[in-house]
């Protein structure tokens, strides 16, 4: 099979291509060349601006991929910019949680229909992130209909290579005494580990399916639940107030997403319970150490 990615050499990207080049495809990365990668001659590269359609033109023009995965799409002119030189099978774009309106526990696929949506065409500053993504998901679903294609919508993701630094901020404000203005303490949310982010969407290139669908580890935990393992591992406590650093998943209300679609393509997500706390005990010795 043969495959190119837009976006796989950083985070989930990563371990998308590491796993891909597991299931013995021909891999393409797309990159700038500005950014290093470890996968030497298991991969071939095409060398473009994701963000240019003259440069994606130039680049795979005349090309055409079984599976191609987009992790860099935040806006409606992203996909456009991308679809007019595109030739192949299967297009798997990464989405967002955010693109839900009204995010509640057990949040399905329809909770937010692209195709119903009012269609802008956009770049990613002209709004704020969660309407670029939903514009992005209108105009693969309203705009290129005739092209198979996927939208997974992922929660917060995280791992020991998260260069957000959004869970990385609760360790580090407890343990050296930092306050923290925190908004919704209480609410549970959903996360999906890094690498598992990228072994679903190379599982997706096993699958026939088309339009969004949702991915994230079994479980929610709140950021309080986050604070009071911090504290006992650490024998510290967390400073809250109104004047501390605003915390990275403010805003957030509880929900979790219902993965029922995508477990009957046959896919297994982990339970966060399994490894939450693993990743803050990586977290909390980066911090100390």
């Amino acid at each position: 099979m043969n495959v190119l990615v837009l976006g796989g050499t950083r985070y989930f990207g990563v371990h998308l291509v590491t796993a891909l080049i597991k299931y013995g495809y021909e891999v393409t990365i797309a990159t700038r060349g500005k950014a290093h990668d470890s996968f030497t001659s298991q991969v071939k590269r095409k060398y473009l601006d994701r963000y240019d359609s003259d440069s994606i033109r130039n680049a795979i023009l005349g090309t055409r991929y079984d599976v191609v995965y987009d992790n860099l799409a935040y806006a409606s002119n992203d996909i456009k910019c991308l679809m007019n030189s595109l030739e192949c099978e299967k297009y798997v774009m990464v989405s967002s949680a955010a693109v839900y309106r009204q995010k509640k526990i057990n949040t399905i696929e329809s909770d937010f229909s692209p195709e119903n949506e009012k269609f802008k065409w956009c770049n990613r500053g002209d709004f704020s992130y969660d309407e670029t993504k939903r514009q992005a998901e209108c105009a693969l679903f309203q705009k290129y209909t005739g092209q198979e294609s996927i939208a997974v919508r992922y929660p917060f993701v995280i791992g020991e290579d998260d260069y957000t630094g959004r869970l990385l901020f609760y360790v580090e404000h407890v343990i050296k005494g930092l306050p923290m203005n925190i908004d919704n303490l209480n609410q549970k949310l959903g996360f999906i580990q890094s690498n598992e982010a990228g072994d679903f969407l190379a599982h997706l290139s096993l699958v026939k399916n088309n339009g969004p669908i949702n991915g994230s580890s079994k479980g929610i935990i709140s950021v309080g639940e986050i604070i009071k393992y911090i504290e006992q591992k650490c024998n510290a406590k967390a400073i809250c107030n109104f004047n501390g650093d605003a915390a990275p998943y403010n805003g957030e209300s509880e929900y979790s997403l219902n993965t029922d679609k995508a477990e009957r393509t046959g896919y297994v997500f982990s339970c966060l319970e399994d490894w939450i706390y693993e990743l803050l005990d990586f977290y909390i010795r980066r911090v100390k150490n």
